[in-house]
C-alpha cells in the first residue's frame, strides 16, 4: 500500500504537474492580451544574422530578407560572420553587390568566440529602437516585421518572439513528433504571454527593444535567446509570444540528430532556469513569478520526480504484475508519441540536472553534420523566397 502511495506521489509531481499546466495555459490563450497596440508603430529596426559556414542557406536568407515589405530606411541589416570556413562571406559580397539598395553591413568574429559573443558585437552597431534576431536558417513572410512589431509599442512589452513552423514536419517520423511537440510548446508560450511572459525564445525570431538590452545573454547561460530575456524580466518588462512573429525552418530527420538538438536545449533550459530561481531567492524579479516558478517545477522539478516514479513503477510491476495495465495507454498512437516525447525530455533533464550537480558540461555527442534539403521550389510555394 505504501508503494502504491508512493507511485501516485511521484505521478502528480511529475505527469500531474504537467498536466496541470497545459490545461492551465491552454485556457490562458483564451485570455485578452490587455496591450495597447499601436498599428502604426514604425521604429527602425537593426535585423542581425549571425552566421557561420552558412553557404547552403544564406543567400535564400538574404532573398527572404529583401522581400520585407518595411520602409527601407528604417531597416538596417547586420550579417556577424564568426569566421566561415565556406563561402558564405563571397556569398554576401555579391548579394551586396547586386543589390545596393539594401542597408547590409557586415561584420567578423575572427575569434570564433560563440554565437552570443557574436551577436554582442553587432549590438554595438545597431541603430534604432528595435534589434531583431534572427538565425540564417529561419525565413520569415514579408510582412512580419510590419504586423509584430506593433505589439512593442506597448511601453509594458520589452520583447517579442514568435512560433517556430517546420518546412519539413512531414519528412519523417521523428519531424512529425517535433512538430506534435511544437504545437503544444507553442500553446504553452501563448498561455503564458496571455498571463504575463514567456521564458521561451527562439532564435528565428526575436525582437527587443534597445535600451533594455545591455547584452545578449548577460548571465552566460549559454542561451542567446532564453538567456537574453531574463535582463527583460528583470526591468519588469513583458516578453510575449505573438503568432504575427511566426517563422519557418527545418528540423533534424534523424533520431541522432533530434538528441543532439535535444541535448544543447536542455543544457541550456536548465541553466536558465537555476538563473531564474537564483534571481527569484534574491529577489531581483518582482514580476512573472507564478510563470518562472511554473516553469522551474515542471523543468527542474518534475523530471526528478519522473525518476523515482520510474523506479516505484518497477517495483509495483514486480509486486503486482497486473500493474502492468495501466500502460495499455502507449497502444494509442497520439498518446504514445506524446508520452515518448514528454519522457524523453525528463530524461535529458535529469541528466543535465545530475551532471551540472557536479559541476560538469553534459554532452552525448557534437551536432552531427547532416544535410536537410531545403529546396527553392519549397521556399517558393510558401511565399518566402
Amino acid at each position: 500500500m505504501n508503494t502504491i502511495l508512493l507511485w501516485f506521489v511521484f505521478f502528480i509531481f511529475s505527469f500531474g504537474v504537467l498536466g496541470f499546466v497545459f490545461i492551465f495555459t491552454k485556457r490562458a490563450t483564451k485570455l485578452p492580451w490587455c496591450i495597447n497596440v499601436k498599428n502604426d508603430y514604425k521604429p527602425k529596426v537593426s535585423i542581425v544574422v549571425p552566421t557561420y559556414n552558412e553557404s547552403k542557406m544564406i543567400h535564400f536568407k538574404l532573398e527572404n530578407l529583401a522581400r520585407l515589405d518595411y520602409l527601407e530606411d528604417l531597416t538596417k541589416i547586420i550579417i556577424v560572420d564568426s569566421n566561415s570556413k565556406d563561402n558564405t562571406l563571397e556569398i554576401v559580397k555579391d548579394f551586396i553587390e547586386q543589390h545596393p539598395e539594401a542597408n547590409i553591413q557586415v561584420l567578423m568574429d575572427y575569434e570564433m568566440r560563440g554565437k552570443s559573443a557574436a551577436l554582442n558585437m553587432a549590438l554595438e552597431k545597431c541603430e534604432g529602437e528595435i534589434v531583431v534576431i534572427s538565425d540564417s536558417d529561419s525565413l520569415w513572410r514579408p510582412n512580419i516585421i510590419s504586423k509584430a512589431l506593433p505589439y512593442l509599442s506597448d511601453p509594458k512589452v520589452g520583447a517579442i518572439s514568435g512560433p517556430k513552423v517546420l518546412l519539413n514536419s512531414e519528412q519523417s517520423w521523428v519531424t512529425k513528433t517535433e512538430n506534435a511537440y511544437l504545437d503544444s510548446l507553442n500553446m504553452r508560450r501563448f498561455g503564458e504571454s496571455k498571463i504575463d511572459s514567456t521564458l521561451f525564445f527562439e532564435g528565428g525570431f526575436s525582437a527587443y527593444k534597445r535600451d533594455l538590452v545591455e547584452a545578449f545573454d548577460p548571465y552566460n547561460t549559454g542561451s542567446d535567446d532564453n538567456g537574453t530575456v531574463i535582463q527583460i524580466l528583470e526591468k519588469k518588462k513583458r516578453a510575449i509570444f505573438v503568432p504575427e512573429a511566426e517563422f519557418f525552418t527545418v528540423f533534424s530527420t534523424t533520431w541522432r540528430g533530434k538528441l543532439a538538438i535535444k541535448t544543447r536545449r536542455a543544457n541550456q533550459l536548465v541553466r536558465v532556469l537555476c538563473k531564474y530561481a537564483s534571481l527569484l531567492l534574491g529577489k531581483r524579479i518582482q514580476t512573472c513569478r507564478a510563470i518562472i516558478l511554473l516553469n522551474i517545477i515542471t523543468l527542474l522539478l518534475s523530471p526528478v520526480m519522473f525518476i523515482f516514479f520510474l523506479a516505484v513503477s518497477i517495483l509495483l510491476l514486480l509486486e503486482f504484475p497486473y500493474f502492468l495495465f495501466l500502460f495499455s495507454v502507449f497502444l494509442i498512437p497520439k498518446a504514445r508519441s506524446f508520452l515518448l516525447e514528454v519522457i524523453s525530455s525528463f530524461l535529458l533533464l535529469f541528466v543535465t540536472l545530475f551532471f551540472i550537480a557536479l559541476g560538469k558540461k553534459f554532452v552525448v555527442w557534437k551536432k552531427p553534420e547532416e544535410k536537410i534539403s531545403v529546396t527553392e521550389e519549397m521556399l517558393r510555394t510558401r511565399g518566402l523566397i
